[in-house]
């Protein structure tokens, strides 16, 4: 039997071809404790530990967003909610105020490598971890070859890689690169991987199926007549084939999409599940006051399936945010609800796919 998912408006229409496959794809939400900040946080680390959820750093605008003048404000406040607590635990903090980098997870921690704070991007990699009521900071870790922001990584095979993102503030072009740290032999390195192919890009999302790892969308960067960074948003998608280390070109997003949460989770036989994100159809929307958000739908891409699936439609989509799984369950805390505004809110989602 096929299925036709019905086009939307999100700037633009567009629709998707249902796979004729058995079974049905059920998504089902909750809301868990929002996060103590009243303003949410964008592009915090998070992952799972001891059976709690850390959320980590973090930028804002807590006193007036940008187009009133409001500066942004980098975090360094790191929040604990253990499995069950209706109650953050607070008083914890990183290194420093840190944002944007790459989490994931790793020997009951959260791994972060790199991210910006208000003057520069960084380098340095560091395991957090909750341990007898506290919060345990290995930082044992070569750090990446080059300071990075808004990359996006992935564990795949006991190894750490990451793609893309930017190395400097306000950068105008993106990094093309593609690094892998073997986790249980740090002492060796990082290992310079080919290239992504295509544009090179920022803010796009990682996905690993076990022996694959897939970069899906981001955007490409150049200078505009003012010299600021002017956005070109992509929809192609690439496979890193391991051990072989070559590309291989997929087949495309439907549409355009960039800081989707991730890790982009992978659930039932290899579906890539796209939790909302920017398809660039309101890019430089005015007035920005006004903007109505972002992507609202749950997209699945399968690698060796002719079509996507349209898993569900979400009534707060975020970006620049995590997808932390926790006992079944796909964890989006906090994220940017529109450019310049963050929200505090906390869901949890199960999604279940043929």
């Amino acid at each position: 039997m096929k299925f036709r998912v019905p086009a939307w408006v999100c700037g633009v229409w567009w629709s998707l071809c249902l796979l004729p496959v058995t079974g049905q794809v059920k998504v089902s939400t909750r809301e868990l404790p929002p996060l103590p900040d009243q303003h949410g946080v964008a592009g915090a680390f998070a992952g799972i530990s001891g059976d709690a959820l850390l959320v980590a750093g973090g930028a804002n605008f807590p006193d007036q967003p940008p187009w009133e003048g409001g500066q942004k404000k980098w975090h360094d406040a790191i929040y604990v909610l253990p499995h069950g607590a209706t109650n953050w635990l607070t008083g914890f903090k990183l290194p420093r105020p840190l944002a944007y980098g790459v989490a994931v997870p790793w020997d009951d921690g959260v791994l972060c490598l790199g991210g910006n704070d208000a003057e520069r991007h960084h380098r340095a990699v560091f395991l957090l971890r909750w341990q007898a009521g506290t919060i345990v900071i290995a930082t044992n870790f070569p750090p990446l070859p080059q300071p990075l922001a808004n990359a996006c990584g992935v564990v795949c095979k006991g190894s750490v890689c990451v793609f893309g993102g930017e190395t400097t503030p306000g950068a105008t072009t993106a990094s093309p690169g593609a690094w892998r740290l073997a986790l249980a032999k740090t002492a060796e390195g990082w290992e310079r991987l080919p290239d992504l192919p295509g544009p090179a890009r920022t803010l796009a999302m990682a996905a690993s199926t076990g022996h694959n790892l897939y970069v899906l969308g981001g955007v490409a960067l150049s200078a505009g007549p003012e010299g600021k960074p002017v956005r070109r948003y992509l929809s192609d998608v690439h496979a890193l084939a391991s051990p072989a280390s070559v590309w291989e070109r997929k087949k495309d997003l439907p549409v355009p999409l960039a800081a989707a949460p991730g890790p982009a989770p992978v659930v039932g036989s290899g579906w890539v599940a796209l939790i909302g994100g920017d398809d660039g159809s309101r890019y430089g929307f005015q007035p920005p006051a006004a903007h109505p958000g972002f992507s609202s739908s749950i997209l699945l891409w399968h690698p060796s399936r002719t079509h996507n699936r349209l898993a569900g439609v979400l009534t707060a989509p975020r970006v620049t945010t995590a997808a932390v799984s926790w006992r079944g369950e796909l964890i989006v805390p906090s994220g940017e609800v529109r450019p310049g505004v963050r929200s505090p809110a906390i869901r949890a989602y199960r999604i279940e796919a043929p």
